[in-house]
C-alpha cells in the first residue's frame, strides 16, 4: 500500500536570488551542491535526469518562474514511489535570499519511517552545502566525486574514520581541520550533534561530505580527475571489518 509524505525546510542563503536559481535549476549548479550529474531542460515540462551510474532517476519539470519558483516530479517507479521537489526563492534586504523547499510524494511498501527521519538529515547538510556553495564559490562549478565505502563495518567504523582523516573525535562547526591523507585544509561548515551522521568540511577547492560511514560525495571545483579512485581506496583502508 502507498502512502503520501512531505518534507519542508526553510534556510537563508547569502547571495542573490539570480544566484539561488542557477544553483537549484541549472545542472552544473546541482551538481556543486547536492549529487550529479544533473542534466536540465529549463522549461516548464522539460525534462531533468540523474546519472549516478549505480542509481538514475527522470523527471519532469512541473513550475518553472526563473528567479522565484522551480518544481519537479520524477517519474513513478514501479512500486508506485513517486518524488516531488519544489524551491521558492525570496529575496532580503542586503543581498540574501530566502529559501523554502519541499519534497512530497508518494512512498511504496518498502519504505519505513526511518526513510523520512535519514532523508529531512539529509536535506539539511544538502541545504547547507547550497548555502556554502552559493557564498563562498559563486559562479564555480563544480564536480561531484562519490565514493561509497564498504557495507560491513565494526561498531567503531566512525571513530575509525574520523582518526584516519586526522580530525577531532567531535567536530563542531568553525573548527579548522586537515584532512591528512590528502593534504586538504579546511573548516568545518556543517555537523550534527548526532555522532555518526555527517560530516562536512570546507576547503579552499572543495565541499567534502562524509555521509556518516556510508559514503562520501564531495563537490571540487579543480581538477577532479582520479579523485573517486582515492577517496574509494581511501575508504576501504579507513573502515573495514
Amino acid at each position: 500500500m502507498t502512502r503520501e509524505f512531505e518534507i519542508k525546510k526553510e534556510v537563508e542563503v547569502e547571495g542573490t536570488p539570480e544566484q539561488v536559481w542557477d544553483a537549484i535549476a541549472t545542472g552544473p549548479g546541482i551538481d556543486s551542491w547536492f549529487m550529479g550529474p544533473h542534466t536540465v531542460d529549463g522549461r516548464l515540462g522539460g525534462r531533468m535526469t540523474l546519472d549516478l551510474g549505480f542509481f538514475q532517476e527522470a523527471s519532469t519539470i512541473t513550475a518553472w518562474e526563473p528567479g522565484k519558483r522551480f518544481a519537479y516530479e520524477s517519474d513513478k517507479a514501479d512500486d508506485g514511489t513517486i518524488h516531488a521537489m519544489e524551491y521558492l526563492i525570496e529575496a532580503r534586504d542586503g543581498g540574501s535570499t530566502v529559501l523554502r523547499f519541499v519534497h512530497s510524494g508518494i512512498l511504496g511498501d518498502g519504505w519505513s519511517d526511518e526513510y523520512l527521519d535519514q532523508t529531512s538529515y539529509g536535506w539539511d547538510m544538502y541545504l547547507a552545502t547550497l548555502g556554502q556553495y552559493v557564498k563562498y564559490f559563486p559562479g564555480r562549478r563544480g564536480t561531484y566525486v562519490f565514493a561509497q565505502a564498504p557495507q560491513e563495518q565494526p561498531d567503531d567504523a566512525w571513530d575509525r574514520l574520523l582518526a584516519a582523516l586526522g580530525v577531532p573525535a567531535e567536530p563542531q562547526v568553525g573548527d579548522e581541520v586537515t584532512l591528512e591523507p590528502f593534504g586538504i585544509t579546511g573548516v568545518v561548515d556543517f555537523a550534527y550533534d548526532l555522532p555518526g551522521v555527517f560530516l562536512s568540511v570546507r576547503g579552499t577547492d572543495g565541499l567534502y561530505r562524509f555521509h556518516g560511514t556510508r559514503a562520501v560525495g564531495h563537490h571540487l571545483f579543480g581538477d577532479a580527475t582520479g579523485q573517486a579512485e582515492k577517496w574509494q581506496a581511501f575508504l576501504e583502508t579507513a573502515i573495514k571489518a
